[in-house]
């Protein structure tokens, strides 16, 4: 049969679509607000009033649209979220048509859409079921880490990933302060802890991985845990260099995430993965780590793995759903290009990114998102720039 739409890459490239594994799409409405700081003040003082401030299930859609959009106009066709209101961001994945990993956050104190772990849980079972078919969207239960929700509250999260069968996401071992809070208060490290508390499985999509033990490696090996590994934002905070060498040695799934636009400060994937293949040479000393074909896999099949899509999406296979990004090579940077995959993370930017196709749907043609008004969206998020500048000011003053 001949085909329903043409695109014309033009001699680009033709590529699997990106898989960011884990941002919090909705904080790109926070970007630039604060930069160069510790992550306690970074937290405290300007990020957890500003959302306190504005961010409402309306709020979290249109940062969550506008994210969508910023993700596919970088080659970015999966994104998994951990944010809050999941129904809301769900939906605005679905508007845009960009494939998403969606879950309802549980942490020990009230947030903008849960008065308590309680009724995140129970809106968990609610998302899974809701959602439990869907051709783009796979619900996913998130604890936010091990050191702001309780063993019960992780362990009834966890139990609930499972009766669904549906990733489990949780942050681990992101800073130095974690692991040695952990090693003074339980004489073990975060990811021992989780693994004692029996919520680590193949299921479960680690998200950092830091400040990790060779033991540790070991252990996320043997369960089939699978890394969302976050170098910018890692590195723009100051949290340290995760071990991702060592973790593919041992055979760990990896994949990349952006972390939130507030801490990296983009949604652009392509940017972690290539700073990524630079990063590991400078810190060992070895012009052969992390090689371009490796870094590329990550950027694609590893972040399907680790989110437990590897058979639906994550490489260019008969039977598998079309999530397509066709890259352009005509630009001066792009010219010529001699290997694909060390001209991806050597030479490409994301602004090459002609073509994008989810699902088998055009999303992106010649540079333009074709589901959403981008220029309307644009002009929401300048108009709601001042309120959240104005809540940051306003804890800035209470001193």
């Amino acid at each position: 049969a001949p085909a329903a739409k043409v695109l014309d890459a033009g001699g680009g490239l033709i590529l699997p679509g990106f898989v960011n594994t884990h941002t919090h799409l909705a904080m790109v409405l926070l970007r630039g607000l604060a930069d160069d700081l510790p992550l306690k003040e970074w937290l405290e003082q300007h990020i957890w009033p500003a959302e306190k401030a504005v961010m409402d299930a309306e709020t979290v859609k249109l940062g969550t649209l506008w994210a969508a959009v910023e993700s596919l106009k970088a080659g970015v066709t999966c994104v998994c979220d951990m944010y809050f209101y999941a129904p809301t961001v769900a939906e605005a994945l679905e508007q845009v048509g960009i494939r998403g990993v969606v879950p309802e956050s549980i942490i020990d104190f009230p947030t903008p859409s849960c008065p308590s772990p309680e009724v995140a849980l129970e809106k968990q079972r609610e998302l899974c079921e809701r959602y439990r078919q869907h051709p783009l969207i796979t619900p996913a239960v998130a604890a936010h880490a091990p050191y702001s929700v309780n063993a019960k509250n992780i362990a009834k999260a966890a139990e609930l990933a499972e009766e669904f069968d549906v990733p489990f996401l949780i942050h681990v071992a992101e800073t130095r302060w974690e692991m040695e809070t952990f090693q003074k208060e339980k004489g073990t490290t975060p990811v021992q802890y989780l693994a004692d508390l029996g919520v680590l499985s193949s299921r479960t999509v680690a998200a950092h991985c830091v400040h990790v033990t060779a033991e540790d490696i070991a252990t996320l090996a043997e369960l089939g845990v699978g890394v969302a590994a976050n170098p910018v934002s890692n590195l723009k905070l100051a949290s340290g260099v995760a071990p991702l060498p060592q973790m593919l040695a041992q055979g760990v799934k990896v994949g990349f995430g952006t972390d939130g636009a507030a801490s990296n400060n983009t949604l652009d994937l392509l940017r972690d993965a290539q700073i990524a293949a630079l990063l590991y040479k400078g810190v060992t000393g070895d012009p052969t780590c992390m090689p371009a074909p490796t870094v590329a896999a990550l950027l694609t099949r590893g972040g399907a793995e680790v989110l437990g899509l590897g058979k639906v999406v994550g490489t260019l296979a008969v039977g598998k759903r079309a999530d397509v990004v066709c890259l352009a090579t005509h630009e001066p940077h792009a010219v010529p290009v001699y290997d694909p995959e060390s001209h991806l993370i050597y030479a490409a930017r994301a602004s090459d990114v002609q073509h994008v196709v989810v699902n088998g749907k055009t999303l992106v043609e010649n540079h333009k998102v074709l589901t959403v008004d981008e220029d309307a969206l644009r002009r929401e998020v300048f108009r709601l720039a001042p309120k959240v500048r104005g809540a940051v000011e306003a804890v800035k003053a209470k001193g």
